[in-house]
């Protein structure tokens, strides 16, 4: 039997924005190399799989090239599917366990003015430490950090200006080679934003060149922001090209990451689903 699959848009209200990820829901065990293919096949930033185990749901990300321990946007994309389709009732948490513990989803009433509902993700904190400098990425970059700083994933950069965030044309050649998962790129928003930081996401070496928008970057952004601007809740912008919107809370050690998001496509796997 044909397997579903959906393109969903997330971290977003609107379609061709955000950060588009597939979902594949599954019936049984695929193996990780059959996992890849599909992947690297879909050719977005992720593909979730997804696969029913007692109360909770098995949860795993794939890139065009590797699977991550952690992906935001995927998540949120995961967690609207199974509502939309009534695998989950709407007003029940969805529970994931992944690679990196028990991630849960919950749908959160909307701002007034907005028809649609936010999805909130309950996520782990990935804090960043101060490291040493490393010129080549600067240059890669082609910017001078005002702070570099490392967490278990992703270097860190923070420049003077949200302009320089948007304004970055990388070196995506030189940046593949750093041995991490990818950069995360921030600076405080103009004065009068609606948004607190801005930020950009480059990780070409596992085959993304620029993630849209990024919910695990968001993991460090939230912690990093939360303590320099005194503030427990924030709106961050990924000013990619397609562009997202991302609400952070801390709670403890925890990250609450906020988003909506829109069905792209729905469909089924036929020859590679034998």
């Amino acid at each position: 039997m044909p397997w579903p699959i959906y393109v969903v848009d997330a971290f977003t209200d609107r379609p061709f924005a955000g950060n588009p990820a597939a979902v594949c829901v599954l019936d049984r065990e695929r193996d990780a190399i059959w996992m890849q293919q599909l992947a690297a096949e879909m050719n977005l930033s992720e593909t979730a799989f997804l696969l029913a185990r007692g109360e909770a749901w098995s949860l795993r990300w794939f890139t065009p090239r590797a699977e991550v321990a952690l992906c935001g946007h995927a998540t949120l994309a995961a967690a609207h599917v199974l509502w939309e389709s009534a695998r989950r009732a709407v007003e029940a948490p969805v529970l994931f366990d992944t690679l990196s513990g028990r991630l849960t989803a919950r749908r959160a009433a909307g701002d007034a003015g907005h028809g649609n509902t936010w999805i909130e993700l309950d996520f782990p904190e990935r804090r960043e430490s101060a490291h040493e400098d490393l010129p080549e990425l600067f240059r890669a970059l082609g910017v001078q950090p005002t702070y570099f700083g490392k967490n278990a994933y992703d270097y860190f950069v923070e420049v003077a200006t949200a302009h320089e965030v948007r304004s970055l044309a990388p070196d995506f050649a030189a940046l593949a080679r750093l041995p991490v998962r990818g950069v995360i790129v921030t600076a405080a928003s103009d004065a009068g934003s609606d948004h607190d930081f801005v930020s950009r996401f480059f990780a070409p070496g596992v085959g993304v060149p620029e993630d849209p928008v990024t919910g695990s970057a968001h993991c460090c952004l939230a912690p990093y922001w939360g303590k320099k601007l005194g503030k427990g809740e924030m709106v961050g912008f990924q000013a990619s090209p397609r562009g997202g919107t991302v609400r952070v809370r801390r709670e403890g050690e925890r990250v609450i990451l906020a988003g909506r998001a829109v069905t792209i496509v729905i469909g089924e796997l036929a020859a590679a689903a034998t």
